[in-house]
């Protein structure tokens, strides 16, 4: 999806990463970032903190998202993203549909369903399940998907729309095949060289599968780790420009516990979007 093509609307989303604070802490969050007007909220599927106390406060993901349906009237939500190994397939499909039907507001579900393959061995290790191999999880997740799909058009009551799939990940091989044929976002981190980089793989990838590059929206985290990428700049409404003029038109910020007070960000990018989309 080259810059210049038609594209989906500029917007901005929130993960609230569920550790080193109180539930209640959260759900204020929720109400807050709701009102300065983001479009989506992301938790993610961990079952212990990425950074930080390695023991500290945490809360599960799908537990936390039906409360969010209930709690919020218009963002979209989902995991930024789940673990596909967690939990079986189908019981998964069923999890994002009634949570879908939770969330409807005016007949409509609010849910994205991220999705993953996993990559962090301590959740693995602790609740019993098989770390394997990056390729052999890979593998798994793309088999999940398709049950997922499947396990959606025999439900009932189905879902109330069709809930988009977030894929995260980067890798050219394989990873970027699976958002070809299955995603409807795909989320990644990187410079604005690596990420336009990434753009074309995946666009060549919807060629050989027989996708529309355009039916898949563009998603980046606008600051990572400080230092962790050279090119990001200082800015958020800077970089996520740069980000934007690579096509990207998803927005992420990330909030942990230890930073949930720290809005001046999202403000910014907020306003940014908004002129970005007059």
């Amino acid at each position: 999806m080259m810059p210049g093509m038609p594209a989906a609307p500029t917007r901005v989303a929130v993960q609230i990463q569920p550790q080193h604070a109180e539930y209640d802490d959260i759900r204020r969050l929720c109400a807050t970032l709701e009102d300065i007007g983001v479009d989506v909220i992301f938790n993610w599927d961990h079952f212990f903190p990425l950074n930080g106390d390695p023991d500290g406060r945490h809360f599960e993901c799908w537990s936390m998202l039906g409360a969010w349906a209930e709690a919020t009237e218009r963002v979209e939500i989902g995991a930024l993203v789940t673990c596909s190994a967690y939990r079986n397939a189908n019981l998964l499909a069923d999890m994002a549909r009634t949570v879908d039907h939770i969330s409807a507001r005016a007949g409509e579900g609010r849910l994205i369903l991220g999705i993953g393959s996993g990559w962090f061995e301590r959740d693995f290790d602790e609740y019993g399940y098989e770390f394997g191999t990056a390729g052999g999880r890979l593998d798994a997740l793309e088999q999940d998907l398709a049950v997922i799909k499947d396990r959606w058009t025999r439900l009932n009551p189905p879902p109330t729309r069709h809930i988009p799939i977030l894929i995260g990940g980067g890798g050219e091989r394989k990873t970027l095949r699976i958002v070809a044929e299955h995603a409807t976002i795909w989320h990644s981190f990187g410079n604005p060289t690596t990420i336009a980089r990434k753009h074309e793989v995946l666009d060549e990838w919807c060629a050989r599968v027989g996708r529309d590059p355009e039916a898949i929206t563009r998603s980046a985290g606008v600051a990572p780790s400080p230092g962790r990428y050279a090119e990001q700049v200082a800015s958020y409404s800077t970089n996520a420009q740069a980000l934007y003029d690579v096509g990207t038109r998803l927005f992420t910020i990330g909030l942990s516990g230890e930073r949930y007070g720290d809005l001046d960000k999202v403000r910014e990018l907020v306003a940014w979007r908004d002129d970005v989309n007059r």
